[in-house]
Formats: structure tokens, C-alpha cells, sequence
């Protein structure tokens, strides 16, 4: 019969730093080739951390550590952390929230998501950090209040919760070296039981400072420096550095919404000695083989099924052989066949890492049946002669072999804490997911963000790495980048058709687009629709295939047309080689796909607060500003184009000059001022032999551009169509704008519920485009607004730019453009934090693993850990009593306690306490500072409500300033 899989839990997200490679393949591979991973110090580099020179020189100090690197850096800006702060905090509390956040980002959740409940469970070790701290002598009782809340194990769970937005429960397991183990027991009953759908299971053992250990005959730490399990040299441990995580969920969830699991646990199971052992620090038999037998009955597997385990093993000579004898009775007295079992040690490569060992264990074994090879324990060389092998179902493999025994492959995890806590897991290779067959390619668009600039850039070279190792599905990539990632200030995007494509593009920085989302609101968006000109071809379809909603909208507007013309339209909008050169096709087929643009933008969550058209585009403004209803607006552009096909030819010709010189040019001739763009960007119109002559007698001494029409816009060759436009418009009724738009016209802007001159769009196809005045009203009545052009092409985000505003063309080129360039300017508004619902961009996929945050943060040591000595300040000499200061000034005296309390040095009016890591609590120690040196009462509620340097300054000013007034009055 069919074992019950509903209690099984699958492992979707590992992180971990540990002594050895910090590549996770190259340390497996470390592993399979049996190396010792551990580290022997230099005299100079162990006094050099901290270590006292009299214990350095002890003939029986053993200079060796599992050592870690870089253990004193920490990206604090990441999780809101100030300069201070990060100094108070325990090195294992920085690493375990950095470690936390990259394993629910391996398991495609990220941190800030709200869905799944997110569980935490935490340990660490005990901190010599704040040992440290303490011995120096230096902590005044409100910064030993800091000191405890970061680095004491109580608080790290809740720290977690809280520096990563996860609402399930948050629990410390502190049960000496099993601790991390039952911390994974205690998130299933947490998982199984409902109380979340999510946990995180974080542990550290870090040392401080990292250095060697003194070795005491008859101690548990090795006197060789070297750990050797189960070996007849064994004799003790060594101690490793490290901090390890993984994240679970329920089997059935993880197989439909997370990535490939690393593997599953079958059961758990924990226990105590009690008092039947020889001493509370010694290990007992009996217990150790209650709990294995517990966990086998949990998983409800059997014993034979077992072909690793993943040992406890400290290496020592009394806690070897009963580990060894534990497991014997336990898995041959359930059934396990004699040598059936290879043991591994993982601390005999990196060290005892104390609290986390047992998650340092429990990914070893993960490894072990995913990859189907059974590593050798490392320097081993003969059986421990204590150990009873005759018929013992376990055995000590010496070279790294491949996995022999049936399928599914099954391991188990030992760990037992000192005291007898001891914890037992069983896991197994988890089932393959079947891929998601997707037909053809599609453009994707790829999101990564960071803190900030540097770290955004490692992120693209790390998954342009991966891309092109692993190839992955792209929708895969790009749904877990959107939806397991949290969105952070620096960012970047960029399009593509599969991996290869993008991670080139990252490599080589082409078609990637960077920005940073501000501190506070986004720039306004003014929407930007270009005229005739910009149409071709086809030129819906890379919206269509990109822009969701896009193709609803477009139905919804050709539906506006007469059927025969939307016929028309539709074929010349999507088909590549139709032919879009006449006017009467051009103008309404540059209007539905400039209004379906707006429309699938406003369904992304982004919407104008004014919108500004050329010419043509003006009308798609107009509707958009609510002036036109779409079926008058339809009839009143398909009329236009009708009746400006039937005027006469012309030609037009864009100018590299301004106004004034233009109209000294065309004096005299049959051409007129078509269009005013810009300070150096005009646009004249004529007969074609006029416009002809005029481009040759210019020559390359002034830039011009023929224009793609065939009509002479905005001149006298267009007057026939002005009375038709003009009936056109006599049956329609016009609306007040509820939207701000800019006339073409008076180059002003209309502003919501302004009256309309009837004969506005009449008059505005007959005169001169204002271009760039209504640009420039556009820009002073919406300062640092950001420009998107809705269409076509890139010619009016150029003459954005040209007069220095930040511009996004929504498809780029004209001609030819691909969904990688709609995709890649929406990738561009949500750099700059526009409130894009980039989930709907992303939508097709499933989670991945992928790269994870590329932590490279400062180094953060508080002064006082570095304090070994109390020194004895002499005796201050007795000088008489000078005259008091007067008060300090308010706003050097707030700077300098903001400064010492945050860390922060660059400060200015508008920085922010909170956003530089400041809290409450920290509020309150700034008020009492402040009552302390200027003898005023500080309302906290001020305080808190007033967050910037310059507000809080100038409620501080007021106070003294009030306390003053009475002695002033009286004197």
C-alpha cells in the first residue's frame, strides 16, 4: 500500500554560507572529494581578531576554525539597519537575516509577501560578541539595552519577522547543537497544524572573535585540529563558523505553486535523555535510539529504505560509539540489513557549527539523494575500535560512490544537543515536476532590483551567468524575478526571447534600461501622442503581443469605425506588408492604436495627468481628456483622414532651425510654418516642387528630414478639408475636459472643465502646431513630469529631450519594432517606481530557483567589542569651576545626537530617522538626550510625527524659544 504523502514536507529554499567554497555546487564538490574545509590561523591573523595573546601562546591552544569569511559584513541598508545599529548587532544576527532573505528568495517567495503565512523559527548560538562587548567595560546602561536586544537569541526570530514583512508565528529554539534540527521538527507541526503555510527555519554559530580553541585532556575539542568521526585517531571536535536556511511548505502546495523542491521530509521526531545517562552532559543510547525510532514511525517507512545517514558525530570517544550503537539498535532492529547504510559526517570537513549544525547536516543530506552520490567522511582512515560493526546496518564510506540501493533514495539527519535533545529527520529525493510546455517564443520581460546601483549590477552579471549555464524557460525567469522578488529602489529591466538573448543583453548592458524608484511618489505622467508620420505597417502587433489588454481595447475601438473601414484598418494594423501611406487609412489607424495603447496602460495602473498629441495626436489627447466620446471621436478622425486625402499633394520638411530663422527662410515662397517643435526643430509645408527646391537650397549646411506624407498639413493645401471638419464637428457634442490636455493650437493647456472654442480642432489642423509651447505649459504646470509617447516611434520623446525632460517612447522604432521594445519601455517606468502592475506583465511562468541577493555590504565592528582592555584614567586635576556654556545651538546639538545615535555623518534637512534605520525606541533615547542638554520637555509625539532633521530641528528651536521668552520679558 501507498504511503500518505498529505503530511509530507517539501524543502523550496535553501541559503547557507559555510567554511569551504561559497559557490553551493563547488562546496558539494569539496565534499564529494572527502577535503577538509577548516582553516589553521596564523599567530599574527588570530591576534589580529581578538584573540588574547597569553591564550594564543598556551601550549595547548589549537589554532584551527571552520572558518567563515567575511563575517563581520552586512548589508544594512538593506533591511533598514543604521551605521549604530549594525555595529550593536551579533555578526550571526546580521548574517541570519541576509541568509533569511536569500533562501525565500531561492524558494520563489521573496520577503514582504504576504502569501504564503510565513513562519519563522530562529537559533543561535551564544554571543561572544557580546561578551565582548561587556568585557571592554564601555556600555553605559542604555547602549547595553541596544547591545541585548541585538545580539541576545530571544529577540531574532521576531527580528526577522519584522525586518521581513512575515506574519506567522516567530519562535527562538534554543536546545544547544540540536537547535536548528528541532527547530525543523517544531515549523512542520507548525505547517501540518495550520498555523502557517510557510516557515523559515534560520540558525548561526559564529564565533567572536573566529579563532582556535584551547584543548583541555578530556575535553571534546580536538587537540589535532582536525575532526575525525568515527576514526580510531578520533579525538574531539573542531569548531566551524556558519549560518544555514531553509524554507518549507506542505508537499501538495510546493508541487503546484514553488519551484522543484531539493527534497522532502518524511518525518521528524525529537526527544530527551531525561536522567538515565552518566551525566547531563553526557549522551545516552537509549534516547537517541527512541528518537530514531520515532522518526521512522512518523515517516512510515521502512528502515531498509535508508541509505545515508547524516551523523551527529563530534568526532569524540564517548559520543562516537554511542551514536554508532543508537543508530544500530534503531535502524537493524527496524529492519535494516547489515551495511546497508554509508554515514556521513559533515563536521569532519567544516567544523561543529554548534546551533547550526543540524541544518548544515540536514542540506548536506538533501544533496546526498538529489545527486545520487554518497561523499566519503573526510580523513578518515580506520574504524573506531570501540564501534561494534559485526552486523551493524551502517558503514563509513572512504571514497565518494554513487547511490546503489532502490528508489526513492531516503536519508536521515542526526543531531543531538548538549543535555540530550536530540532530533532525527527522514528525507527523501523529491518527485520531478513536469515542465510546462510553452509553443514558441515570446518576449519576456526580466525585472531585478537591489539597495543599490553596485549591488543591481551584480545581480544582472549573477543571472546573466545562470541564464547562460542552465537556460531556463524565460516566463519561468521572468514570473519568479516579478513575483518571488521584493521590489527595491535600484533597479533594472530588459526584454528578451530566451535566455541566451538576455543574458548577452546583461553582459554586454544592450537593451537594458536602469533607474532608481524615489524615496517618496513617482514623477507624474504626461502621455505623449505623435501625428501622421510615425504610422507602418503592423505596427500594432508588437503592442498586441506585449501590452495586456492591448488587443481587447484595439477591437473595442476599430469597433467604433464603419465596418468596412475597420476592416481595412484591422488587416493594415497587423499585417506587416499592407500598405498605410494614404491619409484617409493613416490618420484613423495611428488614432485606434494610440487610444488601445492608453487604454491597456491604464489597465497596467498607469494614468496621465495630462495628455498632449501632434496634429493627428491631438484628437487621441482630446478623447483621452474626456472632450470626445470614442464613437465621435472615431467618426470625426476617419472624416479627417477622408478629407484631408482629397486636398491636393504636398510634402513636408522637418527643420534644424528655430521659429524666427525658419520663417526669414520660406519669405517669398509658397510654404508655410507647419509646426514650431522646438527651440531648434520646425517643420514647413508646401507644393511638393516648393518643398523640393527649398531642401536643395539648403543643402548640408542646416539639418532637414522629408517628411513620410503626401499632404502638405497644417498649410493652405489643406483649406479644402476645413469645412468638412467643421460640419463634422457641428453635430457633435464636445465634453469639458476632465483631464488637462494642450492645444496644438494656443500651445496652452486646457485645464479640466474649461469651455472649448467650437471650432478648436477645425482651426488646429489648419494653423501651425505649437508643439513646443504646449510642451513647455505642459512642463511649468507639472514640474519633473516624465513624458511617455502612446504610439509609434520616438519623435516627440526626442523633443522631450531636447529641451531636457525625462521622456519613455513606449515602442521605440518606428519601423520593424519587436514586443522587446514595448516590454523594455515598460521595464523602464517601473525603474523609475511608476506604479506598473508588472504581475500582469509577468504573469505566465512558475517559480524557479534562481540567483539570489548579492550581499557585499561595509564592515560593522562596534568600538567597544574591539575593547579588551579597561584602562584606569588618572585623576582629573582640580581646577576651579568655569562658567557654565551657554546652551548649545538646537541644530548642531540634534545633527551631532542623530549622528551618534544612527551613524549616519551626511545628514541634511530632509533626511529621514526613520529611513535611516531609526525606531520608537531610538526616538525616545533622542528625546531624553535632547531634555538632558537643553533642559526642555520634548513631546515624543512631536517627535515621532516630525521624522525629518529639519522638522524635528525646528520643533526644538519653538520649545526654546518659548522657554526663553519669559526671563527675556523680565528683563
Amino acid at each position: 500500500m501507498a504511503r500518505d504523502r498529505s503530511l509530507d514536507i517539501a524543502v523550496t529554499g535553501i541559503s547557507a554560507r559555510l567554511p569551504g567554497p561559497a559557490q553551493p555546487d563547488k562546496w558539494w564538490t569539496a565534499l564529494t572529494e572527502g577535503r577538509v574545509l577548516t582553516t589553521r590561523y596564523e599567530r599574527a591573523d588570530l591576534l589580529a581578531a581578538g584573540a588574547p595573546a597569553a591564550l594564543v601562546d598556551d601550549p595547548d591552544y589549537v589554532p584551527v576554525r571552520g572558518h567563515l569569511p567575511d563575517a563581520d559584513r552586512f548589508d544594512n541598508t538593506l533591511f533598514r539597519v543604521s551605521p549604530r545599529e549594525a555595529e550593536m548587532m551579533d555578526p550571526q544576527h546580521r548574517l541570519m537575516l541576509e541568509t533569511a532573505w536569500a533562501a525565500l528568495e531561492d524558494a520563489g517567495t521573496g520577503p514582504f509577501d504576504r502569501a504564503p503565512t510565513t513562519a519563522v523559527y530562529a537559533s543561535a548560538s551564544g554571543s561572544g560578541y557580546l561578551r565582548a562587548m561587556v568585557a571592554g567595560g564601555r556600555l553605559d546602561p542604555l547602549t547595553l539595552e541596544d547591545a541585548l536586544h541585538g545580539t541576545e537569541p530571544d529577540f531574532m526570530a521576531s527580528l526577522i519577522s519584522y525586518k521581513l514583512g512575515l506574519t506567522g508565528p516567530a519562535v527562538a529554539v534554543q536546545t544547544a547543537c540540536s537547535s536548528s534540527l528541532v527547530a525543523v521538527h517544531m515549523a512542520i507541526q507548525a505547517l501540518l497544524s495550520g498555523d502557517c503555510d510557510q516557515a523559515l527555519v534560520v540558525a548561526a554559530g559564529i564565533g567572536f572573535p573566529q579563532a582556535g580553541h584551547l584543548h583541555v585532556r578530556g575535553g571534546i575539542l580536538s587537540a589535532t585540529g582536525v575532526c575525525r568521526p568515527f576514526d580510531e585517531s578520533a579525538d574531539g571536535v573542531v569548531v566551524g563558523s556558519g549560518v544555514a536556511a531553509v524554507v518549507l511548505r506542505r508537499l501538495p502546495d510546493a508541487l503546484t505553486g514553488g519551484p522543484q523542491p531539493y527534497g522532502v521530509i518524511l518525518g521528524t521526531a525529537i526527544n530527551n535523555d531525561g536522567s538515565a545517562k552518566a551525566g547531563y552532559y553526557a549522551p545516552s543510547v537509549g534516547g537517541q535510539e527512541a528518537v530514531i525510532r520515532a522518526a521512522l514511525r512518523a515517516a512510515d517507512v521502512d528502515a531498509r529504505s535508508v541509505g545515508y545517514l547524516e551523523a551527529h558525530a563530534t568526532g569524540t570517544r564517548l559520543g562516537d560509539p554511542i551514536e554508532w550503537a543508537a543508530a544500530t539498535a534503531a535502524y537493524g532492529g527496524m529492519g535494516a540489513r547489515a551495511g546497508q547504510i554509508a554515514v556521513g559526517a559533515v563536521k569532519a570537513n567544516i567544523g561543529h557549527l554548534d546551533n547550526a549544525a543540524g541544518l548544515a547536516g540536514l542540506i548536506k543530506a538533501l544533496r546526498v539523494v538529489c545527486a545520487g552520490v554518497l561523499p566519503p567522511v573526510a580523513g578518515f582512515s580506520r574504524i573506531n575500535p570501540m564501534l561494534d560493526t559485526e552486523g551493524s546496518p551502517l558503514y563509513i564510506p572512504t571514497t565518494a560512490g554513487p547511490w546503489t540501493g532502490p528508489g526513492p533514495r531516503r536519508a536521515a539527519i542526526s543531531s543531538f544537543g548538549i543535555g540530550g535533545t536530540n532530533a532525527h529527520v527522514l528525507v527523501e529525493q523529491a518527485p520531478r515536476r513536469e515542465p510546462v510546455r510553452r509553443t514558441g517564443r515570446r518576449s519576456r520581460l526580466v525585472l531585478l532590483s537591489a539597495a543599490g546601483a553596485e549591488a543591481v549590477r551584480r545581480r544582472g552579471h549573477d543571472l546573466a551567468g545562470h541564464l547562460a549555464e542552465h537556460r531556463p524557460d524565460l516566463a519561468d525567469v521572468s514570473f519568479t524575478l516579478c513575483a518571488g522578488r521584493a521590489p527595491l529602489p535600484e533597479r533594472l529591466a530588459v526584454a528578451g526571447r530566451d535566455a541566451d538573448e538576455v543574458a548577452h543583453r546583461l553582459a554586454a548592458g544592450a537593451g537594458v534600461v536602469r533607474g532608481r524608484c524615489p524615496a517618496q511618489r513617482p514623477a507624474p505622467v504626461v502621455f505623449l501622442f505623435p501625428g501622421q508620420g510615425a504610422q507602418y505597417p503592423g505596427m500594432a502587433a508588437p503592442f498586441a503581443e506585449a501590452l495586456p489588454g492591448f488587443a481587447a481595447a484595439l477591437d473595442r475601438c476599430l469597433a467604433a469605425f464603419d465596418p468596412e473601414l475597420a476592416a481595412r484598418l484591422r488587416t493594415a494594423l497587423y499585417d506587416p506588408a499592407a500598405g498605410l501611406d494614404t491619409t484617409e487609412l493613416a490618420q484613423p489607424a495611428l488614432f485606434a492604436v494610440e487610444y488601445a495603447a492608453q487604454q491597456a496602460l491604464a489597465e497596467l495602473g498607469i494614468a496621465p495627468v495630462a495628455v498632449l498629441g501632434h496634429s493627428l495626436g491631438e484628437i487621441t489627447a482630446a478623447c483621452v481628456a474626456g472632450v470626445f466620446d470614442l464613437p465621435d471621436a472615431a467618426r470625426f478622425v476617419a472624416a479627417r483622414g477622408r478629407a484631408m486625402q482629397a486636398c491636393p499633394d504636398g510634402a513636408m520638411l522637418a527643420v534644424g532651425a528655430g521659429a524666427d530663422r525658419v520663417a526669414e527662410l520660406i519669405a517669398g515662397q509658397p510654404l508655410e510654418l507647419a509646426a514650431i517643435n522646438g527651440p531648434d526643430s520646425c517643420v514647413v509645408a508646401g507644393p511638393v516642387p516648393a518643398v523640393t527646391a527649398f531642401a536643395e537650397r539648403l543643402g548640408e549646411a542646416t539639418f532637414t528630414r522629408r517628411l513620410r506624407t503626401t499632404r502638405a498639413f497644417h498649410s493652405a493645401l489643406i483649406e479644402p478639408a476645413v469645412p468638412v471638419l467643421a460640419a463634422e464637428l457641428a453635430g457633435m457634442g464636445l465634453h469639458r475636459p476632465v483631464l488637462p490636455f494642450a492645444s496644438n493650437l494656443t500651445g496652452r493647456l486646457v485645464p479640466p472643465e474649461a469651455a472649448l472654442e467650437p471650432n478648436l480642432f477645425v482651426d488646429s489642423a489648419r494653423r501651425p502646431v505649437r508643439f513646443a509651447d504646449a510642451l513647455g505649459a505642459v512642463a511649468r504646470r507639472f514640474p519633473g513630469a516624465l513624458m511617455l509617447e502612446v504610439g509609434p516611434g520616438r519623435a516627440l520623446s526626442a523633443l522631450a529631450e531636447a529641451v531636457l525632460l525625462p521622456a519613455v517612447a513606449l515602442c521605440p522604432a518606428r519601423f520593424g519594432s519587436g514586443p522587446d521594445e514595448v516590454l523594455t519601455a515598460l521595464g523602464a517606468l517601473w525603474t523609475q517606481g511608476q506604479p506598473v502592475d508588472v504581475a500582469a506583465l509577468c504573469a505566465e511562468g512558475e517559480r524557479i530557483h534562481l540567483p539570489t541577493y548579492p550581499f557585499a555590504g561595509p564592515r560593522w565592528i562596534a568600538p567597544e567589542a574591539l575593547s579588551r582592555q579597561l584602562s584606569v584614567a588618572a585623576p582629573a586635576p582640580c581646577v576651579p569651576a568655569a562658567e557654565p556654556e551657554p546652551n548649545p545651538d538646537p541644530a548642531a546639538l540634534l545633527a551631532g545626537l542623530w549622528a551618534e545615535l544612527l551613524g549616519h555623518a551626511e545628514l541634511t534637512g530632509d533626511s529621514d530617522f526613520f529611513e535611516l534605520g531609526g525606531d520608537s525606541l531610538l526616538i525616545t533615547r533622542l528625546a531624553r538626550r535632547v531634555n538632558q542638554e537643553l533642559g526642555i520637555q520634548v513631546p515624543l509625539r512631536a517627535m515621532l510625527a516630525g521624522r525629518t532633521l529639519g522638522r524635528q530641528t525646528a520643533i526644538i528651536s519653538d520649545l526654546v524659544e518659548r522657554a526663553a521668552a519669559p526671563f527675556r520679558a523680565a528683563g
